[in-house]
């Protein structure tokens, strides 16, 4: 494990993310840079974040749809931190223009867990039994990297590209929703953008949740109680700017609506 590498990489993302400015991909510059390594350098971003006073509130899945892997060129899902400094509530501006670089926004399921999951071995059974509750949610995605240029490492060395999340006001239990084929409709300053259903995510935004709990097993890091879990997009990643209002509905779930300023 390439320790200075790592270091110096998660040092450019952090200053990239306080200067809102972008960086030339790292694997163009080290094009042997493995996912593995690259999950060391978010966690070394995550570091420097904690270090001013942030604080980790859940985990995100991202890249869960065909239809948002097509769109960036890449082939597995991923995961991100989640912090307190990300997190807005339904009726609040978001202030995109002030805090991020090139976002794009999309539709998601949020866990939020009543129960600890920790991988590996974890299966949809065990996510439904530790999830406390649904909310429907917005994800404002961002990327340090020039021009949304990623390959897999890419953004799992940019913390899966995390932006900015919404959550809605209203919540189900897991065990009310066909997380299957529950439907979704993303509009976009009064018009219908986007629909999905839930089989988008992996077959289910449940599958995703497993598979995120399995994947940072591998790190010695569980899901916890109490946080919010981004279960990935059921719809293709919308570029947003300052003016725009976006709205989704979850059939049996609820909606969500956010304003970016």
């Amino acid at each position: 494990m390439r320790t200075t590498l790592i270091q110096t990489l998660g040092d450019e993302l952090y200053d990239a993310l306080r200067g809102r400015h972008t960086v030339t991909p790292p694997t163009d510059r080290h094009p042997d840079l493995t996912v593995d390594e690259a999950y060391r350098i978010s966690l070394h971003l995550l570091e420097r974040r904690l270090a001013d006073g942030e604080k980790v509130i859940g985990k995100k899945i991202g890249l869960t749809s065909r239809a948002v892997q097509q769109m960036l060129k890449v082939d597995q899902p991923d995961f991100g931190f989640l912090t307190d400094a990300m997190v807005f509530n339904q009726g609040e501006d978001m202030p995109i223009s002030d805090r991020l670089i090139q976002p794009r926004a999309e539709g998601e399921v949020a866990f939020i867990l009543k129960k600890d999951l920790t991988g590996p071995g974890v299966t949809a059974a065990d996510v439904l039994a530790a999830t406390e509750c649904l909310i429907p949610c917005f994800e404002v995605v961002d990327s340090r990297v020039e021009d949304w240029r990623i390959t897999i490492a890419d953004t799992v060395a940019d913390n899966a590209s995390c932006g900015l999340f919404v959550l809605g006001d209203q919540a189900v239990s897991p065990r009310q929703v066909d997380l299957v084929t529950c439907g979704m409709v993303v509009e976009k300053n009064g018009a219908i953008l986007s629909t999905g259903a839930g089989a988008a995510a992996l077959g289910s935004p449940v599958n995703c949740v497993a598979w995120l709990a399995n994947t940072l097993g591998r790190f010695g890091i569980p899901l916890k109680a109490g946080e919010v879990i981004l279960s990935g997009s059921l719809v293709p990643l919308e570029p947003v700017q300052a003016g725009d209002v976006m709205r989704v509905d979850i059939g049996g779930i609820g909606s969500a609506s956010v304003r970016f300023v």
